[in-house]
């Protein structure tokens, strides 16, 4: 089922991307999200646009100089789209390279919950991440500084549900789901490196399926890495649709 994005939707999906990974401190400016945030997780850190339209070369100094006050290094989340073609053009003007490009795709919780087979055990959900949610960030395969800041703005975000796949004691698969904008959203997916390939992330996704479905909400959507085949093979399954791509732009700091 293919779901129609209005302008109206882009702006709930980046709003809601943004309350979901819960930054230190967010600013509106100009149709623009200001998130600012310590730690390493980029959607907490980057400006993103509201809304697809041209940007001029005023709006981009005051997001300037809100980072650069903060002395932070400045940073867009810009989507690949035909519009901001002058924009990229200034940015690259002015020293940004951009890298990490992502998948933002769009779904049904319907759908999603369908991705494994009637009788599969869905993963556990709770209302808080315990010990064991968070140490799966912290483990072999993962990088453990990223993994501790992705713990902490998850596990901060108000209303956000968790799911662990437990097996032994250990958890092997989890993931997290915020709601909010009329949406619900897939953060944080991970599976144990010794584990993969048995369809864990599948009982994960499920599981927060139900969880939705259970607070009302159909449509759903995550952001993947496009360098991810596993993970877009298995968000295909589950009746995923990528809506546009972007990529994040930082300004490069000389010495």
């Amino acid at each position: 089922m293919t779901i129609f994005l209005t302008d109206s939707d882009i702006e709930a999906i980046e709003r809601a991307t943004v309350a979901a990974v819960s930054p230190e401190v967010t600013e509106e400016l100009d149709g623009w999200l200001l998130p600012f945030d310590g730690g390493t997780v980029k959607r907490a850190r980057s400006a993103v646009p509201l809304h697809r339209g041209a940007v001029d070369h005023g709006t981009l100094d005051r997001i300037e100089d809100r980072y650069d006050s903060r002395r932070v290094a400045p940073a867009l989340r810009l989507a690949d789209a035909a519009c901001f073609d002058p924009l990229r053009t200034e940015l690259e003007r002015r020293h940004y390279t951009d890298d990490n490009p992502t998948c933002v795709q769009v779904g049904s919780t319907q759908r999603m919950r369908q991705v494994v087979a009637p009788g599969v055990a869905l993963a556990d959900v709770d209302r808080t991440p315990d010990d064991a949610w968070a140490a799966l960030f912290l483990g072999e395969g993962f990088d453990p500084v990223d993994g501790a800041h992705r713990v902490r703005t998850l596990a901060r975000a108000k209303g956000s549900l968790y799911a662990s796949v437990r097996e032994g004691g250990r958890t092997l698969a989890a993931g997290a789901m915020a709601f909010g904008h009329g949406w619900a959203s897939v953060h944080g997916m991970r599976t144990d490196l010794g584990h993969r390939g048995r369809g864990l992330a599948g009982r994960v996704l499920a599981g927060l399926a139900q969880a939705a479905l259970s607070h009302g909400f159909e449509r759903v959507f995550l952001q993947v890495d496009a360098a991810n085949p596993p993970a877009l093979a298995l968000y295909r399954r589950a009746g995923f649709e990528t809506r546009w791509q972007y990529r994040y732009w930082q300004r490069q700091q000389w010495s």
